[in-house]
């Protein structure tokens, strides 16, 4: 484990020289020691309700990619910890974030699901708004009576839009600095190009709770044994590489092509072929390219009780793809990620969640080669001001 990278030929020829370091000596980045946690971190209702507010509601969540607001009127609705959210871009070119109630009684202005609009208009009493949240019509206003238009916009939520992503806080009073909140961690994402990619495919999906969910995002432990048929074709097992940025995180999994370049030149290496690296932006942000032209975008957000989560998943191309072989390529990446993530990752979080009835554990064990699973959780424990994850006795 690394602060984060440092120096060398490149930072990708690096990575792949950690890699195959650990790969010829069956090892990994570890953390100091085991690590253990109550159980009741995972199912406490108080503590989850707790962290939702602390977490969820008052740090910054990447909420959409900027392509996904690609031009003046382009808009996102959505719910987000209970709290609706709309996202436009305006006139002006600028992503902004509105609670999605209109000032009137409180109806939402705009059905949940993305589009494009020219005004949005109340469904209860037709009160119309801009795309840059001001009142602009109000149904039978001479009837109504006065009122100033100025004071009734719908209410902005700080927000900032950053490496191809819009970060959004769901408290008015909150503010935030979106440098301060990334710090180095911004440079890591610009090299992604996130705003140069291709939507192909979204879906959303329940799934167990938060943590249960979450954890599986964060190591390579259960690659062989749970996607032996998907990720784990050419993945390596149990072998993982940390960066830590604040309480952000880049891990990398190593390709089963690592075997291949034993006794090739770094020269002629070509680190694409045989790492993945995986930016994980805290709290529930994970953006994964798993291969080549071809990226996984997933948000994890907490549903209305420590037990429940909904999963917004996206699936980029490198552009759009036109030839037969090219739109296959990408179906097939599609379907892989859906199963590895829904028929796999959550088909075992659900059974997991589940025996979290029982008082069968008290404590989870998070392992010396699970140190993202570490820093994440004493992270959440940070921000929260619960109690973090203890060396195991």
């Amino acid at each position: 484990m690394t602060d984060h990278q440092q120096g060398g030929v490149s930072p990708e020829i690096d990575l792949v020289k950690r890699a195959l370091a650990h790969y010829q000596g069956r090892s990994t980045d570890m953390a100091d020691t085991v690590m253990e946690q109550p159980v009741s971190a995972y199912i406490d209702p108080e503590r989850y309700r707790l962290e939702v507010d602390r977490i969820f509601r008052s740090l910054p969540l990447a909420l959409c990619l900027s392509i996904e607001l690609p031009k003046p009127g382009s808009y996102l609705a959505m719910e987000v910890a209970d709290v609706p959210v709309l996202l436009v871009r305006g006139d002006d070119g600028v992503a902004r974030a509105f609670l999605n109630i209109c000032r009137h009684r409180g109806a939402p202005v705009c059905a949940a699901g993305k589009g494009e609009a020219t005004v949005f208009s109340c469904p209860y009493h037709a009160w119309t708004y801009g795309r840059d949240g001001t009142l602009r019509g109000i149904y039978a206003e001479r009837t109504f009576g006065p009122v100033e238009k100025e004071g009734l916009s719908l209410h902005e939520l700080p927000s900032a839009e950053c490496a191809g992503l819009v970060f959004v806080g769901l408290k008015r009073e909150a503010t935030f600095d979106i440098e301060d909140w990334l710090g180095d961690f911004r440079e890591e994402l610009e090299t992604l190009d996130l705003g140069t990619w291709h939507v192909y495919a979204q879906r959303t999906f329940d799934g167990p709770g938060w943590k249960v969910a979450w954890d599986g995002y964060l190591e390579a432990y259960h690659h062989n044994p749970i996607h032996g048929e998907t990720v784990g074709k050419y993945t390596i097992g149990n072998l993982l590489l940390q960066d830590v940025y604040g309480p952000h995180q880049r891990i990398t999994f190593a390709r089963k092509s690592l075997k291949d370049i034993v006794d090739v030149p770094a020269n002629a290496w070509d680190p694409d072929q045989h790492i993945r690296k995986i930016h994980s932006v805290f709290p529930n942000l994970s953006i994964s390219g798993i291969l080549g032209d071809h990226c996984l975008v997933s948000q994890v957000f907490p549903g209305p009780t420590p037990t429940t989560t909904t999963t917004r998943q996206t699936v980029l191309c490198a552009k759009v793809p036109e030839t037969e072989a090219e739109r296959e390529a990408s179906e097939t990446f599609s379907q892989l990620v859906r199963q590895a993530v829904v028929d796999e990752d959550y088909a075992i979080g659900q059974k997991i969640q589940d025996t979290l009835k029982t008082d069968a554990s008290e404590t989870f064990l998070y392992g010396r080669n699970e140190p993202a699973l570490q820093h994440y959780h004493s992270q959440v424990a940070r921000f929260a001001g619960t109690a973090p994850p203890r060396p195991r006795a």
